[in-house]
């Protein structure tokens, strides 16, 4: 497995994202999460704490698949308040670094009026190569 992030020099310096992600091995597809404890019950009084748990799963999914945090290509992350979210994307960078890393995948933010779960604030949804 190998990925290789391509931020060209043409396009403006991405901030907590690759702009493009090639990926060499197997692909692993991963589910939205939001912030379900085991449960059932969505957890977190906000959308810092709900996207920690909303992460956590997602990476719990990778490691039953056989990945690693690193190995993460792709991630697109709805949001019901899409402005709450960039005001806290400080602490929500922190909670990346702190369960994933340094490394960034593809990211795409989305701005939903709501989630499968109606007390959900964040879901996350992404792929990985293995």
């Amino acid at each position: 497995m190998s990925l290789e992030r391509v931020n060209p020099p043409s396009l403006a310096t991405p901030r907590g994202f690759s702009h493009a992600v090639v990926g060499r091995g197997t692909v692993v597809f991963l589910a939205g999460q939001t912030a379900l404890d085991p449960e059932g019950r969505i957890v977190g009084a906000d959308v810092v704490a709900q996207f920690e748990q909303a992460l956590a799963n997602l990476l719990t999914a990778l490691a039953a698949a056989g990945g690693r945090p690193d190995q993460l290509a792709s991630l697109t992350v709805y949001a019901t308040d899409l402005a709450d979210y960039r005001a806290r994307a400080s602490e929500i960078g922190r909670v990346w670094r702190r369960l994933v890393g340094t490394d960034y995948p593809a990211m795409a933010g989305i701005g939903v009026s709501r989630l499968w779960d109606v007390e959900a604030l964040v879901e996350v949804q992404g792929f990985a190569v293995v």
